[in-house]
């Protein structure tokens, strides 16, 4: 899973929120608040990686159980495939 090229990561206020450019911005009007294992799941599916790469990853930076860490990334995966960010 890779998300879409035409989204930023970007942090106001000590919030992480994703902001659509380019070509993006046409289709997208709006912003998307992160909490902090968002904004890291966000920038670390900002290449091609598997689900499970994202759980040994969140696993790695947060040390939490695996049965907590998969389905942390499973929900964000499937929120970010539902909403059309995904590739």
């Amino acid at each position: 899973m890779k998300i879409k090229n035409g989204f930023v990561v970007r942090e106001v206020g000590g919030e992480s929120v994703v902001v659509p450019v380019g070509e993006m911005s046409k289709n997208f009007h709006g912003m998307i608040n992160l909490n902090e294992t968002g904004a890291f799941l966000w920038k670390f599916f900002s290449v091609e990686h598997t689900v499970d790469e994202g759980v040994a990853a969140l696993r790695a930076e947060y040390e939490v159980e695996e049965s907590i860490a998969r389905a942390d990334v499973e929900r964000f995966v499937e929120t970010i495939k539902s909403s059309g960010f995904a590739e």
